[in-house]
């Protein structure tokens, strides 16, 4: 018995130890993936500056130029990663499966729509973009609540609440020289409903493939919508064809693009070691991240109204997504 008694509780420990090491994997790789996605909001952005895409004309070409050439980088870097890693066939067999339409569907959604709505949220409405987008969270909770019949608790809803008084915030002072700021928020919003809803599709779809195999087919599906799709209807083919011959701005959207394929990455993966809500909470920093590293290296003005609603922000969808203190409690 005694014998018995120490295996079991060597087996407890040693149990006890390995979910310890899933949720610090799952908590650093979380973290890490809203860091990277910040990094690529300013390096999108900082190409952006370049010409041709700074002097370029119409609302819709300059960000969908950059919004597909960083995708679709991102989808090359992930397919280089895959083919090293033996999986480059398991991306065919997964697009003839049903929850491989699901990861088409929330490609579209999370690229074409919401990621083109996000840049063009940030060229109208500057680094203020960045954390109205973060309320996927709460669009995340609802839709969750829609569509997978998930109860919205007490905590969820002042989450939801917190994330609303963030929003209030920052657009409670219009920025000087912004001519189409709350356009730019109306965008940023259509993304983060657009994101939430790709979060829906993933969950489903990613739960059943192989999530460095759904997150390739997400950049690449992505990329070639936008340029092979929405960028001619938009006219936005000259401008794409003088980014590509200019060479400055291509090389700060490839390594954007790498910046967001290893963010996706990182999420996907905390999301199957600590759960998808540990790991958006976790994703959401980025709205930080973001503004933080536009004031920093964009010259982006600081006020009251984006740096309290950021953080504002960002600790409502840490909220909704998760009890802040399952941050710090050990595995059980």
């Amino acid at each position: 018995m005694s014998n018995q008694g120490m295996t079991a509780a060597s087996a407890d420990k040693q149990m006890a130890a390995i979910n310890k090491k899933f949720r610090v994997t799952g908590i650093s790789t979380g973290a890490f993936s809203g860091l990277t996605y910040g990094i690529y909001t300013v390096l999108v952005l900082l190409a952006g500056r370049y010409a041709p895409l700074a002097g370029a004309a119409g609302l819709l070409a300059g960000p969908y130029v950059c919004s597909g050439l960083n995708d679709l980088f991102a989808g090359i870097w992930l397919t280089i990663y895959n083919a090293k890693s033996g999986r480059i066939r398991e991306m065919g067999r997964s697009l003839n499966t049903f929850p491989g339409k699901m990861i088409v569907l929330g490609s579209i959604l999370g690229g074409p729509i919401a990621n083109g709505a996000y840049l063009v949220g940030l060229a109208l409405a500057g680094a203020y973009a960045i954390p109205i987008s973060a309320l996927c969270a709460l669009f995340g909770a609802i839709f969750a609540r829609i569509f997978l019949k998930q109860k919205i608790t007490k905590r969820v809803t002042a989450g939801m609440l917190v994330c609303v008084v963030g929003a209030i915030i920052i657009n409670w002072a219009k920025p000087e020289g912004s001519p189409n700021f709350t356009l730019g928020i109306i965008c940023a919003f259509i993304a983060a409903i657009s994101w939430a809803l790709e979060g829906v599709c993933s969950t489903y779809g990613g739960a059943m493939i192989d999530t460095d195999v759904a997150v390739n087919l997400r950049q690449l599906i992505s990329g070639i919508v936008d340029l092979f799709i929405i960028l001619p209807i938009v006219g936005g083919l000259g401008l794409l064809g003088g980014t590509l011959s200019a060479g400055v701005p291509v090389i700060w959207l490839a390594v954007a693009g790498l910046s967001a394929a290893v963010s996706f990455v990182c999420w996907y993966k905390s999301n199957s070691t600590v759960g998808c809500a540990v790991g958006m909470s976790l994703n959401v920093t980025y709205a930080f991240w973001g503004v933080f590293f536009c004031i920093l290296f964009l010259g982006q003005a600081i006020t009251p109204t984006i740096v309290i609603g950021s953080i504002v922000i960002v600790l409502g969808a840490i909220l909704v997504t998760m009890n802040p203190l399952d941050l710090i409690k050990k595995g059980e």
